[in-house]
């Protein structure tokens, strides 16, 4: 039987490569919808969500500045996948959601993938995928807080150019 901490590390190197993986697998089913990888992201995380979204969330959730996240949208509304509107208590507000035919194309590009993904989970009991649930979720709480303290790190904590190997 392994030990934990050789359980914990397979898990952490395995956690590596599946992340890997899928910005892989992001970038290509991308590329065969003719879209930028973050523009992809939007969208798929735009479609998870009922209500629609602010040009700052959009910009927190694909890790855009508001400039980049504002142009993101810009392409994404004349490509005709999004609707910009602007908020009825405060119009400098505006708010961004999938358009009909967009929601109906972003269902359809996830299908394939969704149950090739959800074919993975086939095996698993119910206790099993509870746990696999928690563990995604805690993840990317993880992940996001990680990112904030990565982003919020001034030079100074960057790596040394001259010491990283070719």
């Amino acid at each position: 039987m392994e030990k934990r901490s050789d359980l914990i590390d397979a898990i952490t190197d395995e956690s590596r490569r599946h992340y890997a993986a899928y910005v892989l697998f992001n970038q290509a089913l991308a590329a065969r919808l003719a879209l930028h990888p973050s523009d992809l992201q939007c969208l798929s995380l735009l479609s998870l969500d009922a209500e629609p979204r602010t040009i700052g969330d959009v910009a927190t959730l694909t890790g855009l500045t508001s400039g980049a996240a504002t142009r993101l949208v810009d392409r994404l509304e004349h490509a005709g996948l999004v609707r910009r509107f602007p908020d009825q208590r405060d119009r400098r507000r505006m708010w961004v959601e999938l358009t009909p035919s967009s929601e109906i194309d972003v269902a359809a590009a996830w299908d394939g993938p969704g149950r090739a993904f959800a074919s993975v989970l086939d095996g698993y009991r119910r206790d099993e995928l509870t746990v696999i649930l928690d563990y995604l979720r805690r993840a990317g709480d993880v992940a996001r807080a990680e990112t904030e303290r990565l982003s919020s790190v001034d030079d100074a904590g960057a790596l040394d150019q001259g010491s990283r190997r070719a």
